[in-house]
Parts: C-alpha cells; structure tokens; sequence
C-alpha cells in the first residue's frame, strides 16, 4: 500500500478530513524548502503538493504563477525539487508527497529517468495539469515505477469522462470546486456538494477538493462532503516575502493551525 493509500486509510478510520496544503518548490525561499515541508507536517498537513516550477503554468492564477517566476528567477528546477524531496524524507518517512505541474519539465528530464529518481527521493505520486487521462500512456514508466497519477476532475467534466476517471483514479481524485484558475476568491459549496457526494459513489479513490478554499471557514465547508481540501494560493500568498527560516516556518504553521481545527471540528 503507498503513502498516500495509508494515509487516506488513517483518515478514514479516525473520521477525519485530510488537509493537503500546496507551495511552490523554492518559492519563498529554496534554502529553507526543507524547512517549510517540516512545518506543514508539523502543522497538520495530511499530504504536501509540491509545485514544480514552470514557465507557463496556465492552470494557476497569479499568485502561483509570481511564484514560479520567483522560483526560476532563483534558478530552482526539478532536479531541486527532488532533492528537496530526499531530504524531508531523511526525517519523515510517512507524509505523502505529490509533484503538481506540468509536463514539459518531466518530459525533458526524460519519464524513465524521472521515474527512478523521484521513487529514490521519495515521490508518491503526480498531478499533471496538462497531461490528461487520454494521453497519459507517456506516464507509464512512472506508474510502473510505483508513482501514482492524480487526476483531476471539474464541474464541466462529462458524465461519460467522469466515469473513466473514477474507474481509472488512484491516491486520490481531485475535484475543481470551479472552472477557473486557482486563486480565484469564489467558491460556492452548494452548488459542488452534490457532485462531489455522486464521485465519491463512484471513484475508485477518495475525493480531494480544491480551488478557491483560503481559510478555516472554506475548508471546514468543504470538511463536510469531501475527503481531503487542498488549499494553495492563499498559503502561497502568505508565505512571499518571507526570508529566513523562522519567519517561514511561522507563517506556514499560523496559516494551517486553524484550518486543520476546523477539519477537525466539522
């Protein structure tokens, strides 16, 4: 069983919802990566997305993308990353760690090559925005290398297509709240409730959703039909600027300190 399945499998026993927190590699600052990904497991966070900076990132709005630019600016790239990977797991050996980006940078870092070494540094699995299910069989050597392919799902998702990527979902299946970007400051739980309660029917996998949840109040919303919230760009926000480790670490935990109470108290 992988990381992410005992995990889900932890949290479905104790009734609890999953908090899976996202950054950018090297954003705000690459000496302290490690530090950050200690601070939210610290915090509470179930798993960690980590983003892998990219020049286009054309799903993310523009806090994520500042800070990719902010990232490559300071040279960061994906053999960082996984790097950063390693040594979290030098002292972590059970949160789960999931690469979110885009396809390029895999691609020319080779899928087999990629494979081996973010299985070595301790990867559980990918989420890449622009390689969906359809063209994923240039994702093989990473499944057969034992990385698990999240996938997405939205709102505009066709019935037919929704029911292949639940048959097809592993770790876990991430839900968009909305058709968007992410970071954008809407998020009706109403209108998604429904639709998430239908997947989870379904889904060969729990249900993560994400998008548009900045807070302890959004989250906890969320807490009450899906199996895990997934919150970026307003922890991304309130981590730029900051500079040594002390002033990361504590904005990361005073960020994540009541979103994980109110998961916790839904």
């Amino acid at each position: 069983m992988s990381r992410i399945d005992r995990r889900f499998a932890t949290l479905k026993a104790a009734g609890r919802t999953g908090l899976i927190p996202f950054v950018t590699a090297g954003d705000p600052s690459p000496q302290h990566m490690v530090a950050l990904m200690h601070a939210l497991a610290d915090a509470g966070a179930d798993l960690i997305e980590l983003g892998v900076p990219f020049s286009d990132p054309m799903a993310d709005g523009p806090v994520i993308q500042h800070a990719s630019e902010r990232a490559i600016a300071k040279g960061v790239g994906l053999a960082d990353v996984l790097g950063w990977v390693a040594a979290f797991r030098q002292r972590d050996a059970d949160t789960p760690i999931v690469l979110m980006g885009y396809l390029n940078p895999v691609e020319i870092h080779g899928y087999a090559r990629f494979a081996q070494e973010a299985v070595q540094a301790g990867v559980d699995g990918v989420l890449l925005v622009d390689c969906p299910l359809e063209e994923s069989a240039v994702l093989q050597p990473l499944r057969d290398a034992g990385l698990q392919q999240i996938l997405l799902a939205a709102p505009t998702t066709e019935p037919s297509r929704m029911a292949q990527l639940c048959g097809s979902a592993e770790g876990f299946l991430y839900y968009v709240s909305f058709a968007g970007i992410t970071g954008a400051a809407h998020l009706s739980t109403g209108d998604i409730a429904a639709r998430v309660a239908d997947i989870r029917a379904h889904a060969k996998a729990p249900v993560a959703v994400g998008f548009g949840i900045r807070d302890a109040a959004s989250a906890q919303a969320i807490a009450g039909f899906a199996d895990a919230v997934v919150i970026g760009s307003a922890l991304v926000e309130r981590l730029a600027g900051a500079t040594d480790a002390a002033e990361i670490v504590s904005r990361a935990q005073a960020f994540l300190a009541p979103i994980r109470t109110a998961l916790d108290t839904h």
